[in-house]
Protein backbone atom coordinates (compact mmCIF):
# COMPACT_ATOMS: atom_id res chain seq x y z
CA UNK A 1 0.00 0.00 0.00
CA UNK A 2 1.33 3.44 -0.89
CA UNK A 3 1.84 5.83 2.03
CA UNK A 4 -1.29 7.31 3.57
CA UNK A 5 -1.93 10.98 4.25
CA UNK A 6 -2.47 10.27 7.95
CA UNK A 7 -2.34 7.32 10.32
CA UNK A 8 -4.17 7.64 13.66
CA UNK A 9 -3.39 5.14 16.40
CA UNK A 10 -5.55 5.03 19.53
CA UNK A 11 -5.83 2.65 22.45
CA UNK A 12 -9.48 3.66 22.65
CA UNK A 13 -11.55 4.32 19.54
CA UNK A 14 -15.34 4.28 19.06
CA UNK A 15 -15.93 1.91 16.16
CA UNK A 16 -19.02 -0.10 15.20
CA UNK A 17 -20.86 0.70 18.41
CA UNK A 18 -18.09 -0.17 20.84
CA UNK A 19 -14.71 0.99 22.11
CA UNK A 20 -11.57 -0.85 21.06
CA UNK A 21 -7.93 -0.18 20.18
CA UNK A 22 -7.49 0.71 16.53
CA UNK A 23 -5.34 2.27 13.85
CA UNK A 24 -7.16 4.35 11.24
CA UNK A 25 -5.70 5.22 7.84
CA UNK A 26 -6.71 8.31 5.88
CA UNK A 27 -6.18 9.18 2.24
CA UNK A 28 -7.74 11.98 0.21
CA UNK A 29 -9.93 13.05 3.11
CA UNK A 30 -11.53 9.62 3.52
CA UNK A 31 -10.98 6.70 5.88
CA UNK A 32 -9.41 3.91 3.82
CA UNK A 33 -8.34 1.53 6.60
CA UNK A 34 -9.51 0.57 10.08
CA UNK A 35 -7.06 -1.93 11.50
CA UNK A 36 -5.87 -3.42 14.76
CA UNK A 37 -3.92 -1.14 17.10
CA UNK A 38 -0.52 -2.56 16.17
CA UNK A 39 -1.12 -2.57 12.40
CA UNK A 40 1.80 -1.26 10.37
CA UNK A 41 0.43 1.49 8.12
CA UNK A 42 2.79 3.87 6.34
CA UNK A 43 2.20 7.58 6.69
CA UNK A 44 2.43 10.51 9.11
CA UNK A 45 1.40 9.19 12.54
CA UNK A 46 -0.94 10.77 15.05
CA UNK A 47 -0.48 8.76 18.24
CA UNK A 48 -3.20 9.47 20.76
CA UNK A 49 -2.29 9.70 24.42
CA UNK A 50 -3.56 7.06 26.81
CA UNK A 51 -6.18 9.45 28.23
CA UNK A 52 -7.61 10.24 24.77
CA UNK A 53 -10.35 8.57 22.76
CA UNK A 54 -10.79 8.74 19.00
CA UNK A 55 -14.43 9.47 18.23
CA UNK A 56 -16.34 10.26 15.04
CA UNK A 57 -17.10 13.94 14.57
CA UNK A 58 -20.43 15.00 16.03
CA UNK A 59 -23.24 15.64 13.53
CA UNK A 60 -25.55 18.33 14.93
CA UNK A 61 -28.72 18.49 12.87
CA UNK A 62 -30.42 21.29 14.83
CA UNK A 63 -28.51 24.58 14.70
CA UNK A 64 -29.84 28.12 14.24
CA UNK A 65 -27.05 30.05 12.52
CA UNK A 66 -29.35 33.08 11.87
CA UNK A 67 -27.34 34.24 8.85
CA UNK A 68 -28.10 36.24 6.72
CA UNK A 69 -30.29 38.85 8.35
CA UNK A 70 -29.52 38.21 12.00
CA UNK A 71 -25.79 37.55 11.85
CA UNK A 72 -25.42 39.74 14.94
CA UNK A 73 -27.10 36.84 16.78
CA UNK A 74 -24.54 34.30 15.47
CA UNK A 75 -23.36 33.84 11.85
CA UNK A 76 -21.65 31.08 9.88
CA UNK A 77 -18.11 31.98 10.94
CA UNK A 78 -18.73 32.01 14.67
CA UNK A 79 -21.18 29.11 14.62
CA UNK A 80 -18.84 26.80 12.75
CA UNK A 81 -15.83 27.86 14.83
CA UNK A 82 -17.84 26.99 17.95
CA UNK A 83 -18.84 23.70 16.38
CA UNK A 84 -15.26 22.77 15.58
CA UNK A 85 -14.04 23.79 19.03
CA UNK A 86 -16.65 21.43 20.49
CA UNK A 87 -15.97 18.39 18.31
CA UNK A 88 -18.86 18.99 15.91
CA UNK A 89 -17.80 18.43 12.29
CA UNK A 90 -21.17 18.75 10.54
CA UNK A 91 -24.16 20.97 11.24
CA UNK A 92 -27.52 21.33 9.53
CA UNK A 93 -28.85 24.87 9.69
CA UNK A 94 -32.46 25.64 10.54
CA UNK A 95 -34.55 27.63 8.04
CA UNK A 96 -35.70 30.36 10.42
CA UNK A 97 -34.23 33.32 12.26
CA UNK A 98 -32.32 34.14 9.08
CA UNK A 99 -33.81 36.74 6.75
CA UNK A 100 -35.05 35.58 4.35
CA UNK A 101 -36.08 32.27 5.91
CA UNK A 102 -35.30 29.23 3.78
CA UNK A 103 -38.82 28.70 2.45
CA UNK A 104 -38.20 28.91 -1.32
CA UNK A 105 -35.34 28.14 -3.70
CA UNK A 106 -34.27 31.78 -3.95
CA UNK A 107 -33.83 32.00 -0.17
CA UNK A 108 -31.78 28.79 -0.20
CA UNK A 109 -29.49 30.29 -2.84
CA UNK A 110 -29.10 33.43 -0.72
CA UNK A 111 -28.22 31.35 2.34
CA UNK A 112 -25.72 29.18 0.49
CA UNK A 113 -24.06 32.26 -1.01
CA UNK A 114 -23.82 33.79 2.46
CA UNK A 115 -22.31 30.63 3.95
CA UNK A 116 -19.78 30.06 1.18
CA UNK A 117 -16.22 30.61 2.36
CA UNK A 118 -17.21 31.14 6.01
CA UNK A 119 -17.57 27.60 7.31
CA UNK A 120 -15.01 25.77 9.44
CA UNK A 121 -17.09 22.57 9.41
CA UNK A 122 -19.46 21.08 6.85
CA UNK A 123 -22.92 22.64 6.67
CA UNK A 124 -26.25 21.44 5.29
CA UNK A 125 -29.60 23.20 5.23
CA UNK A 126 -33.20 22.55 6.21
CA UNK A 127 -36.08 24.04 4.28
CA UNK A 128 -39.22 25.43 5.86
CA UNK A 129 -42.93 24.65 5.52
CA UNK A 130 -45.10 27.70 6.18
CA UNK A 131 -48.56 28.81 5.05
CA UNK A 132 -48.60 29.47 1.31
CA UNK A 133 -45.31 27.84 0.27
CA UNK A 134 -46.55 24.37 -0.66
CA UNK A 135 -45.50 24.97 -4.29
CA UNK A 136 -41.92 25.55 -3.14
CA UNK A 137 -41.50 22.31 -1.20
CA UNK A 138 -40.69 20.07 -4.15
CA UNK A 139 -38.24 22.58 -5.71
CA UNK A 140 -36.51 22.95 -2.34
CA UNK A 141 -36.32 19.18 -2.05
CA UNK A 142 -34.81 18.99 -5.54
CA UNK A 143 -32.30 21.68 -4.55
CA UNK A 144 -30.96 19.45 -1.79
CA UNK A 145 -32.44 20.56 1.54
CA UNK A 146 -32.47 17.76 4.09
CA UNK A 147 -36.15 18.16 4.92
CA UNK A 148 -38.69 20.73 6.02
CA UNK A 149 -39.36 22.33 9.37
CA UNK A 150 -42.72 23.60 10.54
CA UNK A 151 -44.16 25.14 13.68
CA UNK A 152 -47.61 24.47 15.11
CA UNK A 153 -47.57 27.78 17.03
CA UNK A 154 -45.82 31.13 16.70
CA UNK A 155 -42.14 30.53 15.99
CA UNK A 156 -40.87 33.66 17.71
CA UNK A 157 -40.23 35.47 14.40
CA UNK A 158 -43.04 36.82 12.25
CA UNK A 159 -41.46 35.87 8.91
CA UNK A 160 -41.78 32.15 9.74
CA UNK A 161 -45.48 31.68 10.64
CA UNK A 162 -47.01 28.43 11.91
CA UNK A 163 -49.19 26.04 9.96
CA UNK A 164 -52.70 25.15 11.03
CA UNK A 165 -54.10 21.60 10.92
CA UNK A 166 -55.18 21.79 7.27
CA UNK A 167 -51.88 23.33 6.17
CA UNK A 168 -49.94 20.72 8.13
CA UNK A 169 -51.83 17.90 6.43
CA UNK A 170 -51.30 19.46 3.01
CA UNK A 171 -47.57 19.89 3.62
CA UNK A 172 -47.27 16.30 4.80
CA UNK A 173 -48.99 14.99 1.68
CA UNK A 174 -46.69 17.06 -0.54
CA UNK A 175 -43.57 15.96 1.34
CA UNK A 176 -44.67 12.32 1.32
CA UNK A 177 -44.95 12.61 -2.45
CA UNK A 178 -41.19 13.12 -2.72
CA UNK A 179 -40.42 10.72 0.16
CA UNK A 180 -39.15 13.69 2.11
CA UNK A 181 -38.88 14.44 5.81
CA UNK A 182 -40.93 16.84 7.94
CA UNK A 183 -39.44 17.99 11.25
CA UNK A 184 -41.91 19.52 13.67
CA UNK A 185 -41.76 21.96 16.57
CA UNK A 186 -44.50 20.09 18.38
CA UNK A 187 -46.34 22.37 20.78
CA UNK A 188 -50.07 22.82 20.30
CA UNK A 189 -51.14 26.46 19.91
CA UNK A 190 -54.55 25.93 21.53
CA UNK A 191 -53.01 24.25 24.56
CA UNK A 192 -50.62 27.16 24.96
CA UNK A 193 -53.51 29.61 24.62
CA UNK A 194 -55.35 27.85 27.46
CA UNK A 195 -52.32 28.11 29.75
CA UNK A 196 -51.42 31.15 31.88
CA UNK A 197 -49.54 33.83 29.99
CA UNK A 198 -45.78 33.93 30.56
CA UNK A 199 -44.59 36.96 32.48
CA UNK A 200 -42.36 37.96 35.36
CA UNK A 201 -39.20 36.64 36.97
CA UNK A 202 -40.46 33.34 38.39
CA UNK A 203 -39.40 30.32 36.36
CA UNK A 204 -42.33 28.32 37.68
CA UNK A 205 -44.71 30.80 36.04
CA UNK A 206 -42.93 30.44 32.69
CA UNK A 207 -43.03 26.65 33.03
CA UNK A 208 -46.78 26.80 33.63
CA UNK A 209 -47.16 28.78 30.40
CA UNK A 210 -45.71 25.89 28.32
CA UNK A 211 -47.46 22.83 29.80
CA UNK A 212 -46.71 19.23 28.93
CA UNK A 213 -50.17 18.97 27.37
CA UNK A 214 -49.03 21.28 24.59
CA UNK A 215 -46.38 18.78 23.54
CA UNK A 216 -48.55 15.75 24.17
CA UNK A 217 -51.42 17.03 22.01
CA UNK A 218 -49.13 18.19 19.22
CA UNK A 219 -47.27 14.89 19.03
CA UNK A 220 -50.56 12.99 18.93
CA UNK A 221 -51.68 15.19 16.02
CA UNK A 222 -48.47 14.69 14.07
CA UNK A 223 -48.48 10.93 14.62
CA UNK A 224 -52.09 10.69 13.42
CA UNK A 225 -51.30 12.66 10.27
CA UNK A 226 -48.20 10.56 9.62
CA UNK A 227 -50.43 7.49 9.72
CA UNK A 228 -52.89 9.15 7.34
CA UNK A 229 -50.40 10.61 4.83
CA UNK A 230 -47.48 8.21 5.04
CA UNK A 231 -45.13 11.13 5.61
CA UNK A 232 -41.89 10.56 7.44
CA UNK A 233 -41.84 12.88 10.47
CA UNK A 234 -39.43 13.79 13.22
CA UNK A 235 -40.33 15.40 16.54
CA UNK A 236 -37.90 18.13 17.50
CA UNK A 237 -36.51 18.90 20.98
CA UNK A 238 -38.69 16.59 23.09
CA UNK A 239 -38.92 18.04 26.61
CA UNK A 240 -42.01 16.25 27.95
CA UNK A 241 -41.43 12.65 28.97
CA UNK A 242 -45.17 12.09 28.60
CA UNK A 243 -44.79 11.88 24.82
CA UNK A 244 -42.53 8.83 25.09
CA UNK A 245 -45.42 6.31 25.13
CA UNK A 246 -46.92 8.03 22.07
CA UNK A 247 -43.63 7.73 20.22
CA UNK A 248 -43.14 4.11 21.26
CA UNK A 249 -46.65 3.25 20.11
CA UNK A 250 -46.06 4.93 16.75
CA UNK A 251 -42.90 2.87 16.31
CA UNK A 252 -44.78 -0.34 17.14
CA UNK A 253 -47.32 0.55 14.47
CA UNK A 254 -44.55 0.81 11.90
CA UNK A 255 -44.91 4.54 11.40
CA UNK A 256 -41.86 6.47 10.26
CA UNK A 257 -41.70 8.67 13.34
CA UNK A 258 -38.43 9.60 15.05
CA UNK A 259 -37.58 12.04 17.80
CA UNK A 260 -34.74 13.95 19.41
CA UNK A 261 -33.97 15.62 22.68
CA UNK A 262 -31.32 18.18 23.64
CA UNK A 263 -28.49 18.52 26.16
CA UNK A 264 -30.27 21.21 28.18
CA UNK A 265 -33.23 18.90 28.86
CA UNK A 266 -30.79 16.17 29.90
CA UNK A 267 -28.66 18.47 32.08
CA UNK A 268 -30.73 21.12 33.84
CA UNK A 269 -33.87 20.90 35.96
CA UNK A 270 -36.64 23.36 36.64
CA UNK A 271 -35.97 23.16 40.36
CA UNK A 272 -32.48 24.66 39.97
CA UNK A 273 -33.39 27.62 37.73
CA UNK A 274 -33.34 30.82 39.74
CA UNK A 275 -35.83 33.62 39.36
CA UNK A 276 -34.77 35.95 36.58
CA UNK A 277 -32.28 33.46 35.08
CA UNK A 278 -33.47 33.99 31.53
CA UNK A 279 -30.38 32.35 30.01
CA UNK A 280 -32.27 29.09 30.71
CA UNK A 281 -35.39 30.08 28.77
CA UNK A 282 -36.18 27.84 25.82
CA UNK A 283 -39.34 26.52 24.18
CA UNK A 284 -40.41 23.90 25.02
CA UNK A 285 -39.04 24.50 28.50
CA UNK A 286 -36.64 22.71 30.80
CA UNK A 287 -38.81 20.62 33.12
CA UNK A 288 -38.48 18.91 36.50
CA UNK A 289 -35.79 16.48 37.65
CA UNK A 290 -38.02 13.41 37.39
CA UNK A 291 -38.87 14.37 33.82
CA UNK A 292 -35.16 14.69 33.01
CA UNK A 293 -34.50 11.15 34.23
CA UNK A 294 -37.39 9.85 32.15
CA UNK A 295 -35.82 11.41 29.05
CA UNK A 296 -32.58 9.56 29.81
CA UNK A 297 -34.67 6.39 30.06
CA UNK A 298 -36.15 7.25 26.65
CA UNK A 299 -32.65 7.27 25.20
CA UNK A 300 -31.80 4.02 26.97
CA UNK A 301 -34.93 2.38 25.56
CA UNK A 302 -34.38 3.67 22.03
CA UNK A 303 -37.57 5.74 21.98
CA UNK A 304 -35.55 8.94 21.57
CA UNK A 305 -33.25 8.53 18.61
CA UNK A 306 -30.72 11.35 18.71
CA UNK A 307 -29.39 14.23 20.80
CA UNK A 308 -28.80 17.61 19.14
CA UNK A 309 -28.04 21.09 20.41
CA UNK A 310 -30.96 23.25 19.23
CA UNK A 311 -28.37 26.02 19.44
CA UNK A 312 -30.58 29.13 19.32
CA UNK A 313 -28.55 32.17 20.37
CA UNK A 314 -29.45 35.84 20.40
CA UNK A 315 -27.97 39.13 21.45
CA UNK A 316 -27.79 39.71 25.18
CA UNK A 317 -30.47 42.42 25.19
CA UNK A 318 -33.04 40.00 23.77
CA UNK A 319 -32.58 37.71 26.80
CA UNK A 320 -33.98 40.47 29.07
CA UNK A 321 -31.11 40.09 31.51
CA UNK A 322 -31.84 43.40 33.20
CA UNK A 323 -35.46 42.67 34.03
CA UNK A 324 -35.23 38.87 34.25
CA UNK A 325 -38.69 38.72 32.68
CA UNK A 326 -39.27 35.25 31.26
CA UNK A 327 -42.23 36.53 29.29
CA UNK A 328 -40.23 38.99 27.20
CA UNK A 329 -36.88 37.13 26.97
CA UNK A 330 -35.86 35.33 23.78
CA UNK A 331 -36.42 31.60 24.08
CA UNK A 332 -33.26 29.80 23.08
CA UNK A 333 -30.23 28.05 24.56
CA UNK A 334 -26.73 28.83 23.33
CA UNK A 335 -24.71 25.62 23.56
CA UNK A 336 -23.17 24.47 20.27
CA UNK A 337 -19.59 24.32 21.53
CA UNK A 338 -20.60 22.41 24.66
CA UNK A 339 -22.91 19.66 23.41
CA UNK A 340 -20.43 16.78 23.50
CA UNK A 341 -19.10 17.34 27.06
CA UNK A 342 -22.57 18.24 28.33
CA UNK A 343 -24.09 15.00 27.09
CA UNK A 344 -21.07 12.93 28.12
CA UNK A 345 -21.20 14.37 31.64
CA UNK A 346 -24.79 13.22 32.11
CA UNK A 347 -24.37 9.97 30.23
CA UNK A 348 -21.35 8.80 32.20
CA UNK A 349 -23.12 9.52 35.48
CA UNK A 350 -25.92 7.17 34.38
CA UNK A 351 -23.76 4.28 33.24
CA UNK A 352 -23.63 4.99 29.51
CA UNK A 353 -20.42 4.79 27.50
CA UNK A 354 -18.92 6.88 24.75
CA UNK A 355 -20.26 4.43 22.19
CA UNK A 356 -23.78 5.31 23.36
CA UNK A 357 -23.04 9.02 23.00
CA UNK A 358 -21.63 8.48 19.52
CA UNK A 359 -24.75 6.53 18.60
CA UNK A 360 -26.98 9.46 19.57
CA UNK A 361 -24.79 12.30 18.31
CA UNK A 362 -22.68 10.92 15.45
CA UNK A 363 -23.88 7.84 13.57
CA UNK A 364 -27.51 8.26 14.62
CA UNK A 365 -27.82 11.88 13.58
CA UNK A 366 -25.88 11.28 10.35
CA UNK A 367 -28.19 8.41 9.48
CA UNK A 368 -31.24 10.47 10.36
CA UNK A 369 -30.47 13.08 7.69
CA UNK A 370 -28.98 10.65 5.18
CA UNK A 371 -25.27 11.43 5.35
CA UNK A 372 -23.67 7.99 4.97
CA UNK A 373 -20.13 9.39 4.90
CA UNK A 374 -20.52 11.12 8.27
CA UNK A 375 -20.69 10.02 11.88
CA UNK A 376 -18.63 6.81 11.85
CA UNK A 377 -15.02 5.66 11.89
CA UNK A 378 -15.45 3.27 8.98
CA UNK A 379 -13.86 2.67 5.60
CA UNK A 380 -15.44 4.94 3.02
CA UNK A 381 -16.47 7.62 5.50
CA UNK A 382 -15.08 11.11 5.62
CA UNK A 383 -12.15 11.33 8.02
CA UNK A 384 -14.06 13.57 10.42
CA UNK A 385 -13.06 12.79 13.98
CA UNK A 386 -12.48 14.16 17.44
CA UNK A 387 -9.65 13.56 19.88
CA UNK A 388 -11.56 13.56 23.17
CA UNK A 389 -10.26 13.36 26.75
CA UNK A 390 -13.28 11.89 28.56
CA UNK A 391 -11.88 11.97 32.09
CA UNK A 392 -10.69 15.58 32.06
CA UNK A 393 -13.10 18.15 33.50
CA UNK A 394 -13.34 21.89 32.98
CA UNK A 395 -15.41 24.80 34.21
CA UNK A 396 -17.30 26.55 31.43
CA UNK A 397 -16.20 30.16 30.96
CA UNK A 398 -18.54 31.88 28.53
CA UNK A 399 -15.80 34.35 27.63
CA UNK A 400 -13.67 31.54 26.18
CA UNK A 401 -16.37 30.20 23.84
CA UNK A 402 -16.45 30.90 20.11
CA UNK A 403 -20.15 31.88 20.12
CA UNK A 404 -20.72 35.46 18.99
CA UNK A 405 -22.66 36.49 22.10
CA UNK A 406 -21.26 35.59 25.55
CA UNK A 407 -24.29 34.01 27.17
CA UNK A 408 -25.06 30.40 28.02
CA UNK A 409 -26.72 28.71 31.01
CA UNK A 410 -23.68 26.43 31.19
CA UNK A 411 -21.46 29.34 32.30
CA UNK A 412 -19.61 28.32 35.47
CA UNK A 413 -20.79 24.70 35.30
CA UNK A 414 -18.19 21.93 35.51
CA UNK A 415 -18.40 19.48 32.62
CA UNK A 416 -16.54 16.26 31.93
CA UNK A 417 -14.71 15.69 28.68
CA UNK A 418 -12.33 17.98 26.81
CA UNK A 419 -12.05 18.21 23.04
CA UNK A 420 -8.29 18.14 22.37
CA UNK A 421 -8.61 18.49 18.58
CA UNK A 422 -11.14 18.25 15.76
CA UNK A 423 -10.33 16.89 12.31
CA UNK A 424 -12.26 17.49 9.10
CA UNK A 425 -11.56 15.15 6.18
CA UNK A 426 -8.22 14.18 7.68
CA UNK A 427 -6.92 17.65 8.48
CA UNK A 428 -6.91 19.27 11.89
CA UNK A 429 -9.29 22.23 12.05
CA UNK A 430 -7.30 25.41 12.66
CA UNK A 431 -9.54 28.28 13.72
CA UNK A 432 -6.85 30.78 12.73
CA UNK A 433 -6.53 29.44 9.19
CA UNK A 434 -8.85 29.72 6.22
CA UNK A 435 -12.08 27.75 6.68
CA UNK A 436 -12.36 24.44 4.78
CA UNK A 437 -15.95 23.44 5.46
CA UNK A 438 -18.15 22.34 2.57
CA UNK A 439 -21.80 23.06 1.87
CA UNK A 440 -23.72 19.79 1.77
CA UNK A 441 -26.79 18.72 -0.16
CA UNK A 442 -29.12 15.85 0.61
CA UNK A 443 -28.24 12.59 -1.06
CA UNK A 444 -24.65 13.37 -1.96
CA UNK A 445 -22.16 10.56 -1.53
Amino acid sequence: MEPLDLVVRARRAVIDGSERPATVGVRGGSIVAVEEHDAELAGPLLQLHDDEVLMPGVVDTHVHVNDPGRAHWEGFTTATKAAAAGGVTTIVDMPLNSIPPTVDPHALRVKRKTAAGQCFVDVGFWGGAIPGNADHLRPLHDAGVFGFKCFLLHSGVDEFPPVDAAELAAAMREIAGVDGLLIVHAEDADAIARAPEAHGRHYRDFLASRPRDAENEAVATVVALSRETGCRVHILHVSSSEVLPLLADARRQGLRVTAETCPHYLTFTAEEIADGATAFKCCPPIREAANREALWDGLRDGILDIVVSDHSPSTLDLKALDSGDFGSAWGGISSLQLVLPAVWTGARARGFGLADVAGWMCSGSAGFVGLPRKGSLAVGCDADFVVFAPEESFAVDVRSLQHKNPLTPYDGRTLLGVVRSTWLRGQRVDLDAAPRGRLLTRGEE
